[in-house]
């Protein structure tokens, strides 16, 4: 129900463009809060690329189908009063996390059991890799923890805002100056395992040659907290949130594309949004969960820093098969990643050349293997994603063009994936297998989701583009207008929208003076659990009286040791 310290004050309204994760979650928070919420959406469904497609009894996600950080996501719907289960949200662990496959037919098996993982790092690294291998885990952790209170909690509205004596303290412990590969390079000794444990930079639309360091807190999570799927799919948490903010009174308008964001005369202010069809709709508070690119570009009055932001790097696009396989695929699991041989080179090629790679490196997912409802009885539903370079309409000769004959090009990825799924796996006739297919390309992505370039995952998060050097929150020169979603602070990814929606909307509370209607308090599993118990009590650091005593006594004795030993070789 609406927050009890609002009732009887008149309701502010917030009108909120994109139901995407951000926009979703952003509803809830604020009808929770008190305001009259209304959600235009330009699609016929919510969830934005965290949705998902249908083909007779094959359910396809059409984006994210990993939930990683669980945490946030309990945190989510605490924070709503409720929880994933009452909500009917079903999570299932995979595990494996991944089978990973190598162009000369070797496979690793990628696990969050640690029996299964010791002899598998040890198959290729020795007995002192898995020694390794835990280190290379405990820095996953510290950058994890770090991210998660000092980052994903935060907001940075402005430089100074990164001057804060705790994050310029603990920042110094994190791998920020050096790039994914080459920390991963700091414990694995095999280019095969500095790949297994890099390849996740992928999901942030960058290359592990770039990445910082810091993103080793995703094959973190993936190992230390596993690899989870919604029974009948990733979409089933956002419906959940929705289910939530109705429920607290939101107005979701569907097919209600935006045409520009209304403003004051003096344009100091939004006051609203015009749809395509022609209608207004006036609101105190506008949020934008649009593509920030496109919003600036499109909904907005033209500006120096609207041009800016689209000369920012942007994320990789992808061509995502989805696949009606006549029978099952058993070759496969749940989640499979097959490497190109030449790894750096087929990054260089998206990334740098905005292309695709000869021989790319792609994912492949079967849901099925731990979600019967994701296919009919004895049959699959395939989802192949491959990287690749966004739009770019530039005439620089790099990447690909919007006017580009884009049924060669997928013809072309097709039997590239194929072909090296049959020669790596032993699967076979799989072309006949393929009962139906959807197609994604980087247009679909843009003309589907406004996405700029196509990119997937907005702008790209390396440090240049993270914290205060993000795109704010909250407009710079116009009030009432604020930012959730990939492209603005915190960053991209479900989990991380999640929070992000948590940063903008107590944003909003602060700015119109609205008590927060959740607690504050320390994050679930911050503190070890408390019982009462004398075995319970925290001893970190603890040295009882007769320990000091004897270090004391220990600490004379060697030092008058290295005294008397010191004067007799130096008389």
């Amino acid at each position: 129900m609406p927050h009890q310290g609002l009732l009887g004050m008149e309701k502010k309204s917030v009108v909120i463009i994109g139901a995407g994760v951000g926009g979703c979650a952003s509803a809830a928070r604020l009808a929770k809060a008190g305001f009259k919420v209304t959600v235009v959406e330009k699609n016929d469904f919510t969830g934005g690329r965290c949705s998902l497609i249908y083909d007779g009894e094959h359910r396809f996600d059409q984006g994210p189908s990993l939930l990683l950080i669980p945490e946030l996501f309990h945190e989510t719907f605490a924070d709503l009063d409720t929880t994933m289960a009452e909500e009917g949200v079903e999570l299932l662990q995979c595990n494996p996390n991944y089978q990973v496959f190598f162009h000369d037919n070797e496979r690793i098996v990628l696990s969050s059991d640690l029996a299964q993982m010791k002899p598998e790092i040890e198959k290729w690294e020795g007995k002192d890799g898995f020694k390794r291998y835990l280190s290379f885990l405990a820095e996953g952790h510290v950058n994890y923890e770090f991210s998660l209170k000092k980052v994903l909690r935060k907001n940075f509205p402005s430089f100074l805002s990164m001057m804060r004596p705790t994050l310029l303290k603990d920042i110094l412990g994190v791998a920020i100056a050096t790039s994914l590969y080459t920390r991963a390079s700091s414990y694995f000794w095999t280019d095969r395992l500095r790949r297994c444990f890099t390849f996740g930079s992928m999901y942030l639309g960058m290359s592990p040659y770039d990445a910082p360091g810091i993103y080793s807190l995703l094959q973190y999570t993936e190992l230390a907290e596993g690899v989870w799927y919604p029974r009948g799919g990733f979409h089933k948490v956002i419906d959940a949130i929705v289910k939530i903010g109705k429920g607290m009174g939101v107005d979701y308008q569907l097919n209600s594309p935006v045409s520009s964001i209304l403003l004051s005369e003096d344009e100091k202010q939004a006051v609203g949004v015009v749809l395509q069809s022609g209608r207004h709709i006036q609101a105190d508070i506008v949020l934008v969960n649009a593509d920030l690119v496109y919003a600036y570009n499109n909904l907005l009055p033209e500006t120096k820093y609207s041009r800016s932001l689209t000369k920012r790097p942007a994320s990789c696009s992808s061509i995502s098969f989805y696949w009606s396989m006549n029978r099952t695929v058993d070759e496969l699991s749940a989640h499979n990643i097959f490497l190109a041989e030449h790894y750096r080179e087929s990054f260089d090629d998206i990334f740098k050349e905005l292309n695709m790679p000869d021989e790319p490196s792609f994912y492949v997912h079967a849901p099925a293997r731990i979600d019967s409802t994701a296919a009919p009885e004895g049959k699959d539903s395939i989802v192949v994603l491959v990287p690749t370079g966004h739009l770019n309409d530039n005439d620089d000769g790099k990447g690909f063009k919007s006017t580009d004959d884009w049924n060669k090009i997928v013809n072309r990825v097709r039997d590239l994936v194929i072909d090296t799924i049959e020669r790596r796996t032993g699967a076979r006739d799989l072309r006949a297998a393929i009962a139906s297919e959807q197609v994604n390309t980087p247009t679909t992505w843009r003309e589907r989701f406004n996405l700029e370039k196509g990119g997937i995952l907005g702008l790209t998060i390396d440090f240049w583009n993270a914290l205060a050097f993000r795109p704010k929150t909250k407009h710079s020169t116009i009030s009432g207008l604020y930012f959730v979603g990939a492209s603005t602070h915190p960053g991209t990814g479900v989990p991380v929208c999640l929070a992000g929606a948590k940063i903008t909307t107590e944003q909003i509370l602060d700015d119109f003076k609205v008590g927060k209607p959740w607690s504050p308090a320390t994050p679930p599993n911050t503190h070890a659990k408390q019982s009462g118990s004398s075995l319970d009590i925290e001893r970190i650091g603890s040295i009882s009286g007769l320990e000091i005593w004897q270090r004391i006594i220990l600490a004379v004795i060697l030092g008058a040791s290295i005294t008397i030993i010191l004067q007799r070789i130096f008389g």
